[in-house]
């Protein structure tokens, strides 16, 4: 029996699953992040009340190095830096995987999501900020350093966007660099835009509310982020070749959004393709879960 935690900077989500990705959610707790011990007593607490399965599977926040099996991830600080994977096999007496958690929700959408029946999956997070994860033949691709998929990193972004342009500033980044799509892309960038454009403060759901009621400023808004965030985009899905791209995050509940982004992103990629390349997430309640699930029996197998 496989235990599966989907684990964030605020909560641990725990599941019982069965071999073909079922998951049975049993448990949510909060996250320890300055102590070590305390957080593997949670995950060793979590797994007797799950039955104390024989594999444990973990989609985290956080980026993992594939050949190091050393987590960055500022977000929980006592792991951070730890080869987290081996560092909890010990602890626990069992097997652990780890796995991004975009490259989790990446995983289920492709096995049995949105993705199904594709063989590349581009699965990307449009949420507070950008994600991504990139699934070839079933099998996340995690690349060197564990960041294939990260499109929302790099210094990418267009120093104008709408129609007539206006000048964008390259915001500084969290990941320590400049005109990244993750400053412009998702809820904070869009409420950055909407700031620098407007001197309005508001947040991204007043701003999503007044684009659909018809609000010029919020169109505005809404028209330059997609213009952003569709040029990379396109450069991505070129160079991977994606067949589909689910799409997951808070924005992913706006449909009108995916699908003015989709139609963007496919008027600059060099694939001509009459059907959307942009859809929806098919397991929106718990693709951290489902894609731990997945990457558990994947590992036994292997």
């Amino acid at each position: 029996m496989t235990i599966c935690f989907d684990i964030g900077g605020s909560a641990i989500k725990a599941a019982i699953a069965s071999p073909r990705g079922e998951i049975r959610p049993f448990a949510r707790v909060a996250t320890p992040l300055g102590d070590f011990e305390a957080f593997v007593a949670v995950l060793a607490d979590l797994r007797r009340q799950g039955g104390a399965g024989d594999v444990i599977a973990l989609s985290i926040t956080g980026v993992v190095d594939p050949r190091s099996e050393i987590i960055t991830c500022a977000n929980i600080p006592c792991i951070d830096g730890r080869r987290l994977a081996p560092d909890l096999a010990e602890r626990l007496g069992v097997p652990v995987h780890v796995a991004n958690d975009a490259d989790c929700f990446a995983l289920a959408e492709a096995v049995k999501g949105a993705g199904r029946g594709h063989r590349i999956v581009f699965g990307i997070i449009i949420g507070t900020g950008i994600g991504g994860g990139l699934v070839i033949d079933g099998r996340i691709l995690a690349g060197a350093g564990g960041f294939a998929g990260e499109w929302g990193h790099g210094p990418v972004a267009a120093t104008e966007a709408g129609d007539p342009p206006v000048a964008i500033p390259r915001f500084a980044c969290g990941c320590g660099q400049k005109g990244c799509v993750d400053t412009v892309g998702g809820a904070r960038g869009l409420e950055r835009l909407h700031r620098h454009l407007t001197d309005e403060e508001r947040d991204s759901t007043e701003i999503i509310a007044a684009w659909r009621s018809g609000d010029a400023a919020a169109a505005r808004t809404v028209a330059c982020q997609v213009d952003l965030v569709a040029s990379p985009l396109a450069l991505a899905v070129n160079i991977v070749g994606a067949d589909i791209v689910p799409v997951g995050g808070g924005l992913a509940s706006v449909p009108e959004l995916i699908s003015r982004l989709d139609e963007a992103v496919r008027r600059r990629i060099l694939r001509r393709t009459a059907g959307p390349l942009l859809v929806p997430s098919l397991l929106a309640a718990e693709p951290g879960l489902i894609g731990a699930a997945l990457l558990a029996h994947q590992g036994e197998r292997a």
